[in-house]
Formats: C-alpha cells, sequence, structure tokens
C-alpha cells in the first residue's frame, strides 16, 4: 500500500535527494545572475542563493530523520523546511515583480558604485560604450574609461560611416539584470511549491508507526 510507512519513507528519502539536486540549481542559477550583471549587486538574487544554501542543508537534515524516522528531526526539518517555502515564494515573487525602471534604477546605482576597471570590463564584455548617452551629469561617478578598444567591435565599417557609434550599457546591463531576475524568479517559484509538498509527507511520515519497532517507543 502506498499510504503506507515503508511508502512514505522512501518517497520522503528520494524528495530529499531531489531537494540537493535543486539546490544545486537554485545556487547556480543565483551565481549565474550576480556573475552576469557584472556592475550591480542584486539582493534579491542574493537572496535566492541562500535560499539554495539552507535548501541543501535542510535536505540533509530530512534525509537523516526519513531515514531514522527521528522524531525531534522530523519536527525541526517540517518547520524549517516550510519557513524556507515562504521566504523563497516570497523572494521568487520579489523578482518577478521588478520592473524595467526599477532594473534601470539598479543598474545606474551599480554602473556609479564601480570602479574604472570594472567599467572597462563591462564595456569590452558587451560591446558598450559608457552608461547612458542621454544622462548628462557632472558627477564623476557616472563617468566612463575611454572606448578607443571598443569602437572597433561597435563599427568595423567606420571610414564609410563616420557617425557610427557604440551602443549605451544601460539596455544591454538593463536586458541582462531582467533575465537574471526571470531566471531566477520562475526557478524559485517552481520548486518552492516542492516544499510545500515536503512539508505534508514529513508530517503524514512522522505521524505513521515503523512496523518493525517496539510499539511503546512512538511517541
Amino acid at each position: 500500500m502506498c499510504g503506507g510507512f515503508t511508502c512514505s519513507k522512501n518517497a520522503l528519502i528520494s524528495l530529499n535527494v531531489l531537494y540537493i539536486l535543486v539546490a544545486f540549481v537554485l545556487t547556480g542559477v543565483a551565481v549565474y545572475g550576480r556573475a552576469a550583471s557584472l556592475v550591480t549587486n542584486l539582493p534579491i538574487v542574493g537572496g535566492i542563493l541562500a535560499c539554495g544554501i539552507i535548501l541543501f542543508l535542510i535536505s540533509l537534515l530530512g534525509l537523516v530523520g526519513a531515514v531514522k524516522h527521528h522524531q525531534v528531526m522530523l519536527f525541526f526539518y517540517m518547520v524549517i523546511l516550510f519557513l524556507l517555502f515562504l521566504i523563497q515564494f516570497s523572494v521568487a515573487c520579489a523578482c518577478l515583480g521588478v520592473n524595467m525602471e526599477q532594473q534601470q534604477q539598479l543598474a545606474e546605482q551599480g554602473w556609479g558604485r564601480v570602479d574604472n576597471s570594472t567599467k572597462a570590463k563591462v564595456q569590452q564584455v558587451f560591446t558598450c560604450c559608457g552608461f547612458d548617452k542621454e544622462i548628462k551629469s557632472n558627477n564623476s561617478k557616472m563617468g566612463h574609461p575611454s572606448c578607443e578598444s571598443i569602437e572597433p567591435k561597435c563599427c568595423p565599417d567606420h571610414d564609410h560611416n563616420p557617425t557610427c557609434e557604440c551602443d549605451s550599457c544601460m539596455n544591454k546591463l538593463q536586458k541582462t539584470i531582467n533575465y537574471a531576475f526571470k531566471l531566477c524568479g520562475w526557478i524559485g517559484l517552481f520548486f518552492s511549491f516542492t516544499e510545500f509538498l515536503g512539508v505534508w509527507l514529513t508530517v503524514r511520515y512522522r505521524n505513521q508507526k515503523d512496523p518493525r519497532a517496539n510499539p511503546s517507543a512512538f511517541l
């Protein structure tokens, strides 16, 4: 019978093995999201990274508790997993709720915070020049290093088209940030519901008696 003790135990063990894989996926996606933007510090994406690390540690606790049918371990596993579900669900919704204007503000703040060496690296990676040509500010933080090494890549036919200019970095950074947010959001949202399934399965498994154990040992 699938609703029996053995089936619940095997299902919970399998689910925690899946959680370990999910933790690696969440961690990898979040690291990609932070690395791909280069300039910006994405705190919400960092939340997904934290959820992935916590999920890995909790899944280890769940594996031990499921194998041993340890009541205390299963209780703490169940409580922490439910809290993680709430946090991850909230963070995922926040990732999906960030609009384009907020993403532009993040990119602008990040550009003004980093040094010229990082800006030069961004210009090389994204083949762009400066943050935004429309921003005319005396603030030196919004400046940028020379684009002489970038211009041949942007305008290979510059001799025949002298008006050609490199695109600004704002649009390309915004596209990267938007992709990182959406990717982290949808993956985090999808896997958060598997954590709710884990809570339900743990509650059922914890209240079942091990047929091989001493009946008096079950509390």
